[in-house]
């Protein structure tokens, strides 16, 4: 069996079909590691979205920012924007079912010392607390009344502190695990910067390059940041490659760390 880990798709479908078949990806036998925002921006998000449901048994998917859009528009609590290619979605007969498979996706998966998140971990997280954090904020948007969660959670911009409660606790969690890119030298997060690291302001850095306490001991798996490409090094693998910007759809195979990549075809 492998393990293949595929970066942020986005509604690319065609361009995820072509990905599948380099890989000669086997549902009976192969594992996919999706990381997040499987819909936007793209133009075909909600064969993306059925594909994703129907093949559910084989893959592994963790929310990205883009899926909270998603669900928070369902919801009507947010507004679409010019940019956005959601109605397809918003539209289809079947969006109950897929929208009720989506919001009940984790925001961090593991296999081993290998972890799967969309966006990242705040550095000063010992692992056991990313995971307790994860959970929390899952329990909640899986509730009955996520609906009400997600739109106060949007009405706020919250500076991450464990004390928080409520929607803004919510809201500072879900941020760094499906928005963050770059921190302060004390791992404070800034959700300002969307650039190539090279570009970061002074005293901005990525999550990944303020030191961790346990970090060490774990491979993160993430994407979101298409500005720093696909990226490997020990301990960490970005596979964000642009796909939906002209870029390309990459897979990773764990855990020899064999690449693949699909230029965009939609």
């Amino acid at each position: 069996m492998a393990i293949y880990a595929i970066g942020d798709i986005q509604g690319c479908y065609l361009t995820l079909q072509r990905l599948l078949r380099r890989i000669d990806f086997d549902t009976a036998n192969d594992r996919l590691w999706l990381a997040g925002d499987l819909v936007n921006r793209g133009p075909r998000s909600l064969e993306v979205l059925r594909w994703a449901y129907e093949h559910q048994e084989s893959i592994q998917v963790v929310l990205g920012n883009h899926d909270l859009k998603l669900l928070a528009c369902a919801a009507g609590v947010a507004p679409l924007k010019p940019k956005d290619t959601l109605d397809d979605i918003l539209a289809a007969p079947d969006r109950a079912e897929l929208l009720e498979w989506l919001r009940r996706r984790p925001f961090l998966c593991e296999d081993g010392p290998v972890v799967l998140v969309h966006a990242g971990l705040l550095p000063a997280w010992k692992m056991n607390q990313a995971r307790r954090y994860a959970r929390e904020i899952e329990s909640l948007l899986r509730a009955d009344d996520y609906a009400l969660l997600l739109e106060e959670a949007l009405a706020l911009k919250t500076v991450w502190d464990p004390k928080l409660t409520g929607a803004a606790r919510w809201r500072g969690l879900a941020d760094i695990f499906t928005r963050m890119r770059v921190c302060s030298g004390d791992g404070q997060p800034d959700y300002s910067f969307t650039g190539p690291p090279e570009g970061a302001p002074k005293g901005l850095k990525p999550w990944f390059d303020v030191p961790g306490p346990d970090r060490d001991a774990h491979t993160i798996v993430f994407g979101h940041w298409s500005a720093l490409n696909l990226h490997i090094r020990p301990g960490l693998i970005a596979l964000d490659s642009g796909c939906v910007w002209g870029g390309s759809l990459s897979a990773v195979r764990l855990p020899n760390i064999a690449v693949f990549q699909e230029p965009y075809a939609d």
